[in-house]
């Protein structure tokens, strides 16, 4: 009887903590109030979500620099730049862009499981823009949204909305979302941030170089003729 009440009450503060702080907290890690309060794309593909979750992050680097690391995202293909012991058969997360899977299109599946029989599907695409994956039933939408701030820096925005079904095998996955979901996803949004800044700086040097040494040329060729 003791046990049972330590339980009980171990529960009881869990639910507390986590309903009070940790659940607001997670559900808009990294987004502003007017992020969160925004209608976006796909919010109307789930009434009434039991998780409404919307994060966003700053990017230095502009939106085509960011893009090509969203479509190639998922399983067996570039990874998910998370855990990926967890989320990729422990097969590391690309980290260069990958030609062979920038042809993501509308009704392309998205797959999270290893079979690659299961998960979302396209559902909008703007290239550069915004990109809305959905489950086909209309209990799950997952949103990226890519919104310049200035010319060096954008926001990366994703929600993700579902409605549980209580009382069905598909509740064990929607525990997983409400539990595991900001883990994997601040962890994702992270390593997307450090690829588009790496791709960036990489191409800024290049056209830096590009434009030195155009420069010095310019500079040295009157000087050549000159002598002559």
């Amino acid at each position: 009887m003791q046990t049972f009440i330590i339980i009980l009450f171990l529960v009881s503060l869990f639910s507390i903590v986590y309903l009070r702080w940790l659940r607001p907290w997670q559900l808009r890690w990294g987004a502003t109030d007017q992020e969160v309060e925004q209608v976006m794309l796909g919010d109307e593909v789930v009434d009434n979500p039991t998780f409404n979750a919307t994060r966003g992050i700053t990017i230095h680097a502009n939106p085509e620099n960011i893009w090509p690391w969203l479509v190639q995202i998922r399983i067996n293909r570039a990874g998910w730049y998370s855990y990926d012991c967890l989320d990729n058969l422990s097969r590391p997360s690309a980290e260069q862009i990958l030609p062979e899977f920038q042809n993501l299109k509308i009704g392309d599946l998205v797959p999270l499981s290893p079979d690659g029989t299961q998960g979302f599907w396209v559902k909008e695409l703007q290239p550069h823009r915004q990109m809305l994956w959905w489950d086909q039933k209309g209990k799950a939408s997952w949103l990226w949204v890519l919104k310049p701030v200035d010319e060096t820096h954008t926001r990366l925005i994703t929600r993700v909305r579902v409605r549980y079904t209580w009382f069905s095998p598909d509740i064990i996955f929607n525990l997983l979302i409400e539990f595991a979901d900001i883990i994997m996803m601040r962890k994702c949004m992270l390593g997307i941030q450090r690829r588009a800044e790496k791709l960036a700086k990489k191409q800024w040097q290049n056209h830096s170089e590009s434009f030195l040494s155009k420069t010095s040329t310019d500079k040295i060729t009157p000087i050549i003729n000159l002598g002559l």
